[in-house]
């Protein structure tokens, strides 16, 4: 978001919206104290003033997220034993897991049936939000990750910390929100994307059907 605002009209700098982000100031007691707004700006569209402050549109982002977030939603996180917080973490990786909105909720299964059985979520994207931002490849989401890369020591590396990460690593909409909610109800422990450049996925139970859906 920050690196989008010299393009954006607005006149606060990259570094106001971070701050801001950083600590936020009207959380509608969604977000832990000591918690940055990360995961809670909600992506949509916004028509905003070009004289709007930084802390104003962290405020709008975060209030945005509290329109959609409906008691119904609190209540599916609690009875599956989730914080919101908790809950938002798990959707944003599953924001940045899945290409096809209609997945999400299967995703959600595997990611809860690891849990489970203390299975580590071991799932790139959050070793990509570890690595930061990749210079040679100019992105924050490093593609592909190398051995070298899973062996990255953070507490947001899911393949040596079981558990999900400390926080949020991505802004989830509504779709992932609600997979966490109401996932689908599954046997899968693992999925990889297909083959076939579409975006979907290969689902399997045990490790040996996993490798079975490795690409040629």
């Amino acid at each position: 978001i920050a690196a989008s605002l010299p393009t954006s009209g607005l006149e606060f700098t990259p570094e106001a919206f971070l701050e801001a982000a950083a600590a936020p100031t009207n959380a509608l007691n969604l977000i832990p104290a000591g918690e940055t707004a990360e995961g809670f700006l909600f992506p949509d569209s916004y028509i905003l003033p070009r004289t709007i402050s930084a802390e104003a549109l962290v405020t709008i982002l975060i209030e945005r997220f509290s329109t959609n977030f409906s008691t119904e939603i609190n209540d599916a996180y609690l009875n599956r034993g989730l914080t919101v917080f908790q809950a938002v973490t798990m959707a944003s990786i599953i924001q940045r897991e899945v290409m096809v909105d209609d997945e999400m909720p299967l995703i959600a299964s595997v990611f809860y049936n690891r849990l489970a059985i203390g299975m580590p979520l071991q799932t790139d994207p959050t070793v990509q939000y570890a690595l930061g931002f990749n210079t040679l490849q100019g992105t924050w989401w490093t593609n592909p990750l190398s051995a070298e890369d899973l062996r990255f020591d953070s507490p947001y590396n899911t393949y040596l910390y079981p558990g999900l990460p400390p926080a949020p690593i991505s802004n989830p909409g509504l779709p992932a929100l609600l997979a966490v909610a109401y996932p689908a109800a599954s046997d899968y422990y693992y999925f990889q994307a297909k083959c076939d450049g579409s975006g979907w996925h290969n689902f399997a139970v045990t490790l040996e059907q996993h490798l079975q859906n490795n690409c040629p």
